[in-house]
């Protein structure tokens, strides 16, 4: 929509988990190496929680993609599951073709069977879960049980949580407190400092191919850090919306007035009575920038 207006070969702002925009601050580094180092010490549980927004999925698709070849992933992005359709769903991650009318027990010992088996080609199966404060209590009990499987040397089957508070939560229950005890590592996701977010603003537009560092100058990315109090996922929409409101506007030059209409449309952000001020004709700016935009595809 705007990437020739300002210069630029892709979306910098996408919300899309994109591991090419990775940004190696230092939350995300330090769970990076968390991760990394748990792995290679074949630990059974490994957690990572954060606020909604804080880079959990784009953290875990980068995960995905640093595993070396002598790893087998079992990846499950959507894990509101049953303890069956668990099982399931991780014997097809294994690459088992089972006949769909076997029954849970035999399902069980052809998991096993197949992580024993993928043990002695000296590779690690790791299952990486997604969402996962959305897993059930049986779901995670299923879990558990799953790593029961070892050797007597090390666990067939490492297992990587990443979840919002919701997960922790729900892990302090006495009800699940055999699985919280083999947690081995965790790491919580922080929201990004002002500072941050103002090299955040930077790396995406330099991966985008911005070839204009002063697009978004030093106020205008305060403004930004301020407003989405340091979240990875409201300071792409923002910058995305005053990127757009630039452009509607046919201004190269962004500006504070940009700054308080996208502030005043989104929500979550923390708003102050300027950007309150200009929430009144938000709707109005962002009906012309699409009719703009329209205006000039059928040019």
């Amino acid at each position: 929509m705007y990437l020739s207006f300002f210069s630029l070969q892709e979306m910098p702002f996408s919300l899309t988990p994109n591991t090419q925009f990775f940004c190696a601050l230092q939350p995300h580094n330090e769970a990076m190496q968390v991760l990394l180092t748990a792995l290679k010490m074949g630990e059974g549980f490994i957690k990572v929680t954060g606020e909604v927004g804080t880079g959990k999925t784009l953290l875990c698709r980068k995960l995905l993609n640093s595993l070396a070849g002598d790893v087998v992933v079992a990846y499950l992005p959507n894990p509101y599951l049953n303890p069956d359709e668990l099982r399931w769903a991780f014997a097809t991650e294994l690459g088992l073709q089972l006949d769909p009318a076997i029954d849970q027990q035999t399902l069980s010992q052809k998991i096993e069977h197949q992580l024993l088996q993928l043990q002695t080609e000296h590779k690690s199966v790791v299952l990486i879960i997604d969402e996962a404060q959305s897993l059930s209590w049986d779901a995670l009990e299923a879990l558990r049980l799953f790593t029961n499987l070892e050797t007597e040397n090390r666990k067939l089957l490492q297992v990587v949580l990443f979840g919002q508070p919701e997960l922790d939560q729900k892990l302090a229950h006495e009800r699940v407190r055999q699985l919280r005890q083999r947690i081995s590592f965790s790491y919580k996701l922080r929201a990004m400092t002002t500072a941050e977010v103002v090299y955040y603003i930077e790396h995406r537009l330099s991966i985008a191919g911005s070839n204009n560092p002063k697009l978004f100058d030093k106020n205008i990315s305060l403004k930004v850090a301020k407003a989405s109090r340091g979240i990875p996922r409201l300071v792409n929409l923002l910058c995305h919306k005053v990127l757009l409101q630039a452009f509607g506007a046919g201004e190269t030059q962004l500006t504070a007035k940009h700054v308080a209409v996208a502030i005043a449309d989104t929500e979550d952000c923390a708003k102050n009575n300027d950007t309150l001020w200009w929430a009144v004709g938000t709707a109005v700016v962002l009906l012309s920038v699409f009719s703009l935009w329209l205006w000039r595809q059928v040019l």
